[in-house]
């Protein structure tokens, strides 16, 4: 009998994590009490930032080479217990910032003063995001592509149907398990390696300094000027929970709601 699509996706996985380029990631993933960027937004049914969290911890289980580092922000106040100090399996620090652009400078300089190897993946990550259970193999693979900077596994849905990116050029490239394209912007989630993260740091510095919220499409916007690449994954292997503009080929809220299943992925 032949394999079936997910039979040969897990046995690339497989291969994938068996080979010696194996190199380490390093989450950041911020955490607040509030949060008026996102408070308006619309989402999905079973949506919650802690099911988002319990989320990326399931994607976590049996992974080797991936350390995770949590962030919140105690500007506003909150009743009860946040749930993220219920975990103890990964740092958490604290902070009093009362902003999103705030709090990336404080994660920021945080990462920044960090002794990582050159080559460690760095993944900053906001705490409304759903994951596969395959993204770190997939992250991986992202970068072994030559001439690549920085990666997003969130196939924005914007760039479908936004008239102003009816005519956007995309460069493909393909990995062992799944196709990559280049995209202009991203949001504040996204990976880099250390070394990128050091060379490009004052551009991050920059879109945040002075202001409420990270003008992520500007910066993006500027590194491609500097001659940055970004890519994205296609299809998405993690998406922002925010329904309009999730990641295609997926039912993400039926991750939220039981957990990933093999009948997720619709196209």
């Amino acid at each position: 009998m032949s394999k079936t699509f997910f039979e040969e996706m897990t046995s690339l996985f497989g291969k994938f994590l068996n080979s010696n380029q194996t190199p380490p990631i390093e989450i950041f993933v911020r955490h607040c009490h509030y949060s008026s960027v996102s408070a308006h937004k619309a989402r999905f049914t079973h949506f919650s930032r802690e099911r988002c969290f319990e989320n990326l911890m399931a994607t976590l289980e049996g992974q080797k080479g991936i350390n995770a580092t949590f962030f919140l922000d105690t500007y506003h106040p909150m009743d009860g217990e946040h749930f993220i100090r219920k975990q103890n399996h990964f740092p958490l620090i604290e902070c009093k910032t009362g902003s999103e652009a705030s709090s990336f400078l404080f994660m920021l300089e945080h990462v920044y003063k960090q002794k990582y190897s050159s080559d460690t993946i760095i993944y900053f990550l906001e705490d409304d995001y759903i994951h596969l259970p395959q993204w770190p193999q997939i992250l991986r693979e992202a970068f072994t592509l030559h001439g690549i900077d920085y990666v997003t596994l969130y196939d924005h849905k914007d760039k479908y149907f936004l008239p102003h990116y009816a005519h956007m050029p995309s460069k493909i490239f393909h990995t062992a398990s799944c196709h990559w394209r280049t995209t202009p912007s991203t949001t504040n989630t996204y990976a880099m390696l250390f070394k990128t993260l050091k060379k490009h740091i004052d551009l991050h510095r920059c879109y945040s300094l002075g202001r409420t919220i990270t003008a992520d499409h500007d910066k993006f916007s500027k590194l491609a000027e500097e001659g940055a690449v970004l890519i994205s994954s296609i299809p998405g292997f993690s998406t922002h929970a925010e329904p309009e503009f999730a990641s295609p080929c997926t039912d993400w809220d039926h991750i939220l709601k039981n957990g990933y299943q093999k009948n997720t992925l619709s196209c």
